[in-house]
């Protein structure tokens, strides 16, 4: 079930963000499946600020320079044949003052330039494939984690679409220190970009349809891992499988929180069992 307020553990700061009980902005496509934090574009909540982007959604932590979790909707309409555009660059819509995470932040530390809503997730246009390349939709990753744990799962997320299917995806980081090829580090940048201890995703597999939120029943297939952003990683994904109330209780964030309650409590509670190929 869901988690009201972050723990400790969410973030390695002083100045963790409180998830506002409603949510001051209507929830866009990536988001009808609940705001994890409540997050809110006020520039007064620097580490728990919404950027709702038409490609997805995020809640950006200013003194970690990355985002607590990002969250987007994948049908077959997002898929083309646009070519990965690899123009990595800062985020020029975060509010004027803060820290642009940029390009070469990450040069030579030894994690990956990770995204969260993968450039794969969004080939249908140059324009959407493009924006998949913004730094607010990176982390700090280990190579063999991002290159192969993670991209085998998203292989297999995308494998439900061609099957009449759509997906929601919800990820993000928390905690502070991986392993990277170059070895254990905190942080990156001079300090202005958190490297996070472990990696989580939650993947919801509908069939194609209206009033998603609504039609998760609880037999639904959820699928949560939770990783360590270590570059021994297994690159089997399905040994990190967990219950999303695991990951809730990590992070303190409040997920699947606009499906029906008496959902919630049966889908958050089970650890995925299914193929994972």
């Amino acid at each position: 079930m869901a988690a009201l307020a972050f723990t400790s553990a969410a973030c390695s700061t002083t100045e963790d963000p409180t998830p506002a009980q409603t949510p001051a902005t209507p929830l866009t496509e990536h988001l009808i499946l609940g705001n994890p934090s409540g997050a809110t574009a006020d520039i007064n909540q620097p580490t728990n600020y919404l950027l709702s982007k038409s490609q997805y959604a995020l809640s950006y932590h200013r003194d970690r320079g990355i985002p607590t979790w990002v969250s987007w909707h994948l049908d077959a309409t997002w898929r083309g044949s646009a070519a990965r555009q690899d123009d990595f660059r800062a985020d020029n819509t975060l509010p004027a003052g803060w820290y642009q995470v940029s390009a070469t932040s990450y040069t030579g530390s030894g994690f990956d330039r990770g995204h969260q809503c993968p450039s794969a997730d969004r080939t249908n246009t140059v324009a959407n494939n493009s924006a998949t390349f913004l730094m607010s939709n990176m982390v700090p990753q280990a190579p063999r984690n991002n290159q192969q744990t993670w991209a085998n799962l998203e292989d297999y997320t995308r494998t439900f679409l061609s099957a009449g299917n759509e997906v929601y995806v919800i990820c993000g980081g928390y905690g502070k220190g991986g392993t990277g090829s170059n070895g254990f580090q905190t942080t990156l940048d001079q300090g202005r970009v958190t490297v996070p201890a472990r990696l989580w995703k939650v993947v919801v597999v509908l069939p194609n349809g209206e009033n998603d939120a609504t039609r998760l029943t609880s037999s639904t297939r959820v699928i949560a891992i939770d990783t360590p952003n270590d570059n021994s990683t297994n690159t089997n994904w399905g040994q990190y499988r967990v219950s999303v109330d695991a990951i809730e209780a990590a992070t303190g964030l409040d997920l699947l929180s606009a499906v029906p309650i008496a959902v919630q409590q049966v889908l958050e509670t089970g650890v995925d069992s299914g193929p994972t190929q």
